[in-house]
């Protein structure tokens, strides 16, 4: 009798808990329409991509537990669209990954489809366009995720304040997909500007006065006027940072004062103190500071180009001491940005990135290891990227319905390729330059652990390497380790097991390799992908699948494509 009393009061008890936590959670509800607008980012006006005719995108804000419904509508003229929620698991929702081609289909114009997801987990997130090269073209915003009621952060701070880094070029996003399919080969080059939350200022800057580099800016448009991070004394502040770049990796530095690194990815990490830090795309990160410097003045914030010789001018931001004026221009010169191809500088900051104490570890071994050769190759004529030497092309029907209702004939159905060569030399061109297209998946066994090694290499041009950030859909992973040169099998022996950050997207290096480790737990079909958009756009990527047989029914609307879509269609006349 007893035991059953306790029964029943440990049922009652989790049903309260349950509901407790079900009335706490909310939907947020959004409603996003997707249309042409012009819209100065730089002070020079061109036509680029807004959400309900502003650019950014309105922030999105929810709390840990909560479900974000987002009513999408397309008023796009002539073309699809899809959002992704970058750095959002879906759990049970792969459909609202929004990755045309692979999730769902590309929402057609004057057509509207809703995400509806919930998230888990709190942190820094953004949201970005997956359709083409959209995101270059200003279809992105913020999405912060907050504790849950009840719940705390692992650290103090007394304010907020958030940046949403992202390049800027004059030349439309049809022109440098073009471009990029030509030949001959015509790159995008360098950004016209680099953005700090929407705004920058072209071939100007505000600090010239001091440094005399070149003209000095003359602000006639809010939409580029120089952002203002508003603080008071004495205080500690919450600064969250998220890349969405098209191409540039970046570094930022505040004039005097130190940052404390306490969250990328979602994740926490050991806090860390720097001077200055690296952010690659598809990168969040929150920095902790403390305005604790002569309040008499203002203090310049910069952001500097990494990677890659800088033809752009650094972006600024201001940091508005109170009671100081906001227009009052810090009276020194801004912070210089490490050289650009410093590389040791990058691989030390990258290095002290370690999750915080108490989170979870990895599995101790994996079940499977795919080795991934990033190179860059030739397909009659035309300049492409590849992945052991094939070069992703998507489907027109999305992988996530055809492989869920076993279509035959939508993708490519032989294994892909899970290693390279022992010889292959990754510090020349490739000896063989020439590739094929793919579009096959590489299939996991569901909740097994996979580890995976990314493998830089020379380009097709001698003594080039580039850096590569890449980004798992659907997944955390744990960075198990960097190298230079090529991977070896002893390598695995030199793995961090102990404490390993939890990421969603990690940097390889030129010429070296990066290691990490996922459990492949959620049902879904999840890109894996360079996030330097022209280099996916070439085809720098892979597809990965695991217990698509678990998924329930996918709404029609995301299927409403390709061999999908004649389906249904031939349903609907039976």
């Amino acid at each position: 009798m007893e035991k059953r009393l306790l029964l029943y009061l440990f049922i009652g008890c989790t049903l309260v808990a349950n509901l407790e936590e079900f009335v706490a959670a909310k939907a947020r509800h959004y409603k996003f329409e997707v249309a042409y607008i012009y819209w100065s980012p730089d002070c020079e006006e061109r036509m680029m991509i807004g959400i309900n005719g502003r650019f950014p995108g309105p922030t999105i804000r929810a709390k840990a537990g909560d479900t974000i419904v987002v009513e999408l509508k397309n008023s796009l003229p002539t073309e699809g669209v899809v959002i992704h929620w970058h750095g959002i698991k879906q759990l049970g929702t792969p459909w609202a990954d929004g990755t045309a081609s692979i999730s769902q289909c590309a929402v057609n114009p004057d057509e509207t489809f809703v995400y509806r997801f919930q998230v888990e987990k709190a942190g820094t997130y953004f949201y970005h366009g997956h359709y083409g090269m959209q995101r270059a073209a200003g279809l992105y915003g913020s999405l912060i995720v907050d504790t849950a009621d009840g719940e705390e952060e692992p650290f103090h701070y007394d304010g907020e304040l958030s940046l949403l880094l992202s390049d800027w070029w004059h030349e439309s996003v049809h022109a440098q997909m073009l471009g990029l399919t030509s030949i001959p080969f015509r790159w995008v080059g360098e950004p016209q500007a680099i953005l700090i939350n929407g705004r920058g200022q072209y071939n100007c800057s505000l600090a010239a006065h001091l440094t005399g580099e070149t003209s000095s800016c003359k602000i006639t448009n809010n939409q580029c006027a120089p952002v203002v991070l508003q603080v008071r004394p004495n205080k500690t502040y919450r600064l969250r940072i998220a890349s969405t770049t098209s191409l540039s990796a970046l570094n930022l530095a505040i004039g005097n004062h130190n940052m404390t690194v306490v969250e990328a990815d979602g994740n926490y990490v050991e806090p860390v103190a720097v001077n200055d830090m690296d952010i690659y795309s598809g990168e969040s990160y929150s920095v902790i500071i403390t305005t604790d410097q002569n309040s008499s003045l203002n203090y310049w914030l910069s952001i500097g180009i990494r990677g890659r010789l800088p033809k752009t001018q650094n972006a600024l931001a201001i940091l508005n001491y109170h009671p100081n004026s906001p227009s009052k221009l810090p009276s020194y010169k801004p912070p210089v940005t490490p050289q650009w191809n410093d590389y040791t500088h990058s691989k030390k900051f990258a290095y002290k990135i370690l999750a915080m104490h108490g989170t979870q570890a990895p599995p101790a071994n994996s079940d499977r290891q795919i080795a991934l050769l990033n190179t860059q190759n030739k397909i009659d004529g035309y300049i492409k990227w590849s992945i052991n030497n094939v070069s992703l092309v998507l489907p027109s029907t999305p992988y996530l319905g055809s492989m869920r209702y076993n279509l035959k004939n939508a993708f490519d159905t032989e294994k892909p390729p899970e290693n390279f060569s022992d010889d292959y030399d990754v510090m020349r061109p490739p000896i063989n330059p020439n590739s094929t297209k793919g579009s096959s998946v590489y299939k996991l066994e569901f909740n097994s652990t996979i580890d995976v090694v990314l493998q830089n290499t020379n380009a097709l041009t001698g003594n080039v390497s580039e850096i590569h950030p890449w980004h798992l859909h659907g997944h955390d992973f744990w960075v198990l380790g960097h190298g230079d040169g090529k991977f070896r099998k002893n390598d695995v022996s030199k793995f961090n097991l102990r404490n390993p950050p939890l990421r969603n997207t990690v940097v390889i290096f030129p010429c070296g390799w990066t290691a990490i480790r996922f459990v492949a737990n959620n049902p879904g079909v999840w890109a894996f992908h360079c996030h330097i958009e022209p280099h996916l756009h070439m085809g720098m990527g892979i597809i990965l699948a695991e217990g698509v047989e678990l998924i329930r029914k996918i709404p029609n609307e995301a299927l409403a494509c390709g061999i999908t879509g004649q389906v249904m269609m031939n349903n609907k006349r039976h």
